[in-house]
């Protein structure tokens, strides 16, 4: 994201900070391990996407001198702990060993610290939601719900439905739902009028979603050096991510190998090469693409709604990001 208005600058930074004192101050429980375990991950750093673009979409309102600030920034640590409890629980259902270049809460300790971690941090965010009122609470019990439908979706897999309408309502579930709140929630409480409100969060959504898209590409496309990613983690972890999908799907003298390849986790260095060699010939790279540039035109024409300012600047320069790493 491209802030290069100082004053955009200077107030994103200070509610940050702002976030996240609140959100230490959060976590603190009378049993101290309970506090421990909760800063695990809130400390382990992390980019703060989310409370950032809360932030970022109170801009429309807070320059029309509407909206409290500190309901920004409550809103702003209600969705961060939402993000950091799935994480504690997307560790215990995922057997994952590292989170943020630490071990895993649920490797740390076990699974059942892990999960009523994630759950001590989901009280807190409905606390601080309740805070805000009935209209914020209702938002976030939608979000909650489609956070645990996307979940769900995805545990039990496409079944006979199209495995790539599948995956995309399971992105935009598990992950653009919340970004969406983000959004919705800092043009709510900054006091934007409801068209900028609806506009950022379909365009939260939106971006969510593509976000996700472009990491499937370059887990694909983009070599370790220039990515600074090993390539070829969602198929050592037996993910199907949308090129992949897109890949299955055309037919070829490759298909079938393909296909057996992805028939489940790869462990061995060969096959990982094989694999990304496969789907880099393939077409699915393409349509991965034509299908994230489908999003990133829908984020701009949300937008677009929008009045110019500095902070609509930003958010399309992520738009420009999203296309330049993945082009």
């Amino acid at each position: 994201m491209e802030l290069t208005d100082p004053a955009l600058r200077d107030a994103l930074a200070s509610g940050l900070l702002q976030v996240e004192e609140l959100l230490h101050r959060e976590v603190q429980s009378e049993f101290r391990f309970l506090t421990e375990a909760s800063l695990h991950l809130v400390e382990a750093g992390g980019k703060r996407f989310r409370p950032l673009f809360t932030l970022l979409a109170a801009q429309f309102g807070l320059e029309r001198g509407t909206g409290r600030i500190e309901d920004v920034v409550r809103a702003a640590a209600v969705v961060e702990l939402i993000h950091l409890a799935t994480l504690y629980h997307d560790d215990v259902m995922d057997e994952a060993t590292m989170r943020r270049g630490a071990a895993s809460a649920n490797a740390r300790w076990d699974n059942t610290v892990a999960i009523l971690t994630g759950d001590f941090l989901f009280a807190h965010a409905s606390r601080l939601v309740a805070d805000l009122g009935p209209d914020a609470v209702r938002i976030i019990a939608r979000t909650f719900a489609k956070l645990v439908t996307g979940q769900m979706r995805e545990t039990l897999g496409p079944g006979e439905g199209d495995p790539v309408q599948h995956y995309l309502a399971v992105v935009a579930e598990k992950t653009g739902s919340l970004i969406a709140t983000a959004g919705g929630y800092g043009a709510m409480f900054s006091g934007a009028p409801q068209e900028q409100i609806d506009a950022l969060r379909a365009f939260g959504e939106t971006i969510g979603t593509a976000f996700q898209i472009s990491d499937d590409i370059i887990d694909i496309a983009s070599p370790a050096t220039q990515s600074g990613k090993v390539p070829g983690t969602d198929l050592r972890e037996g993910v199907h991510t949308l090129p992949m999908l897109y890949a299955l799907a055309e037919p070829g003298p490759g298909v079938d190998r393909l296909r057996e390849l992805l028939a489940a986790p790869l462990t061995d260095d060969a096959l990982v090469t094989e694999a990304l060699q496969l789907l880099r010939h393939s077409r699915g790279l393409d349509r991965a693409l034509q299908t994230l540039c489908s999003y990133t035109d829908n984020a701009r024409r949300q937008l677009a709604i929008l009045p110019p300012c500095a902070a609509r600047e930003a958010l399309s320069s992520v738009t420009d990001y999203l296309q330049a790493r993945t082009g």
